[in-house]
């Protein structure tokens, strides 16, 4: 980044609390310069704001949420075995929890306790 970019987000100054040095950060003064370009943001507010309230509908809709939560986090962390190898699919990885036969070997397919 350079000097000018760093000075536009803030800085980091070294100070003394509790006899001890520690680093603070000063964020730069308000407004900005350059200037926000607030009709660029507020678009992509609107964006996020109507995903949220999307994401919110869907969630009325749902039989039972933490169950929802439940699937959700095993396939995240299938997708994320995926990346080191691990040919698994969720309906395996489910099969396995429930103690039935996956179609893969067992050794792709571990039981992660949750929390």
């Amino acid at each position: 980044m350079t000097e000018e970019h760093n000075q536009r987000l803030g800085t980091f100054i070294e100070t003394s609390a509790g006899g001890e040095r520690v680093r603070a950060y000063v964020p730069a003064p308000l407004p900005p310069i350059p200037t926000l370009d607030l009709p660029q943001l507020m678009s992509v507010y609107e964006r996020a704001i109507a995903a949220v309230g999307r994401l919110d509908g869907v969630t009325t809709i749902l039989p039972s949420t933490p169950l929802f939560l439940y699937m959700y986090v095993r396939k995240e962390a299938l997708l994320s075995s995926q990346i080191e190898g691990t040919q698994s699919s969720l309906s395996d990885l489910l099969l396995y929890e429930n103690d039935e036969a996956p179609s893969v070997e067992l050794d792709d397919v571990k039981r992660w306790p949750m929390g």
